[in-house]
């Protein structure tokens, strides 16, 4: 029954934010603020020196009347359990959007609540469904969903796991919880809906809504600290992304800088989200569940040690494209970075396996990549063979190692002449015109390429 339920005031909030508007300028954005408010039957119960509705209705006001001036700011109000008496039988349906987004709303919203009775049940996820419709489409505003209630949900709905899915879906954030007199039972059932604020009395209650509304409308200071391996913020120059914890949608993408006093420069970031840090270093380095404090100056620190490696064959310089090299962390086959000789590149500390595109491939495992320092790989340059053949066939270039011939390029049989570069060592060219009936018709060269030399073959 509704009388024998737990009562327990609290207030719920979640944001609702537009894709696409977390770097736009804040004065450039609406907010949008949806009061959603409980009068199910239970809000008649007493706390403190009043009954709940009564100290809710009262605090609500008082917050509305703080906003009313308050530019780029729309107000609404949703009222649940107020249109059927619980004793006439439960209506999970009860739940309706009594004032509608608009400028300068404060005074209908404060009418609207001293005409409200609390007579019904609690149907808060089925209202939190509905809310989502409440606000009209917008490119430019930040949605906003304050919900006060005394209880739990009556109607068999799981207000957790709509809050999740919304979440998921990027239509909500993470919610903030403010409950009064909560056991231990009741709070961890909370936990799943969001950040919890534990108020005490009445004095309490209306700070903490202040503070929950403060962070829903303002924002605070951070830096992003990338931490080397000496425990400095030294490393910069680098992309990094901030993504909503529980959507994973990108928030703000900026690119690391240093400020005039070289140190990580200074963000301004909304304490409404709960920040996933993604660093676009090689490979990226990731850091879940940020949480900024309001008001304070919040550090996001991250291990982001990075050193340079540098492939290299001195003197060398391809008249084609170059040759690439193939960059992969120890032990594992994914491709984090192709990067060009006799370039240099920059990684997170650690080992890796390079397979330099040369003909034939060139093979390092477990290179040492260390703070700052360049890794410096020499290969020997290559030399030029140029093959020349009388008429059209298949012709096969191998490496011979230990009494094994390895393919290393297969000639164009259309093309009279080829030049290929090859690393130093032994080599085997195998021929046959393309209309020969016979093996006898094959023809075996053996060669050899030295660093920065030629060779010619004619066919």
């Amino acid at each position: 029954m509704k009388n024998q339920k737990f009562f327990i005031p609290l207030i719920f909030i979640l944001l609702l934010s537009t894709v696409g508007i977390s770097q736009t300028s804040r004065k450039d954005v609406t907010t949008r603020i949806l009061f959603i408010y409980d009068a199910s039957n239970s809000m008649n119960g007493s706390w403190n020196k009043g009954k709940k509705h009564q100290i809710a209705q009262k605090l609500l006001a008082q917050s509305i009347d703080s906003l009313g001036d308050m530019p780029n700011l729309q107000l609404a109000l949703r009222v649940y359990g107020h249109q059927k008496y619980y004793r006439n039988g439960q209506d999970c349906n009860d739940t309706k959007l009594e004032v509608s987004f608009g400028p300068n709303r404060a005074k209908a919203i404060k009418d609207k609540l001293k005409s409200i009775e609390p007579k019904g049940t609690t149907p808060i996820a089925m209202t939190l469904e509905k809310a989502a419709e409440d606000f009209p489409p917008c490119t430019n505003c930040r949605n906003i969903i304050i919900l006060i209630t005394d209880g739990i949900e009556e109607c068999g709905g799981d207000p957790c796991t709509i809050s999740m899915k919304l979440q998921r879906e990027g239509i909500v954030l993470k919610p903030f919880v403010i409950g009064i007199g909560l056991d231990v039972g009741f709070k961890k059932s909370f936990e799943c809906l969001g950040t919890f604020y534990d108020a005490s009395n009445e004095e309490t209650f209306k700070a903490i809504l202040g503070i929950v509304i403060s962070q829903a409308l303002n924002e605070t200071t951070a830096s992003v600290n990338l931490v080397d391996a000496g425990g400095k913020a030294s490393e910069t120059d680098v992309g990094y992304t901030l993504h909503d914890h529980f959507s994973n949608r990108i928030l703000y993408s900026y690119v690391h800088t240093f400020n005039a006093k070289g140190e990580p420069d200074t963000l301004d970031l909304e304490t409404i989200y709960t920040y996933d840090l993604v660093v676009h270093t090689i490979p990226p380095v990731r850091k879940d569940s940020f949480t900024l404090i309001p008001g304070k100056h919040n550090i996001l620190g991250i291990d982001a040690p990075q050193g340079y490696l540098n492939v290299q064959a001195k003197g060398f310089v391809t008249k084609g494209e170059p040759i690439k090299v193939i960059v992969k962390q120890h032990d594992k086959s994914e491709t984090i970075n192709v990067q060009n000789l006799n370039e240099t590149a920059k990684y997170i500390t650690g080992f890796y396996d390079l397979e330099i595109l040369t003909l034939p491939r060139i093979k390092l495992p477990d290179i040492a990549i260390s703070q700052s320092h360049t890794t410096t790989i020499d290969i020997p340059n290559p030399g030029l063979l140029t093959v020349t053949k009388g008429s059209k066939g298949l012709a096969f270039i191998y490496e011979e190692k230990k009494n094994q011939l390895e393919l290393v390029f297969t000639l164009t049989d259309t093309n009279p002449r080829e030049s290929i570069y090859l690393q130093p060592g032994e080599y085997v060219l195998l021929y046959r015109p393309s209309g020969a009936k016979s093996t006898q018709f094959s023809i075996e060269k053996r060669f050899s390429i030295k660093a920065g030399s030629s060779a010619s073959i004619n066919l």
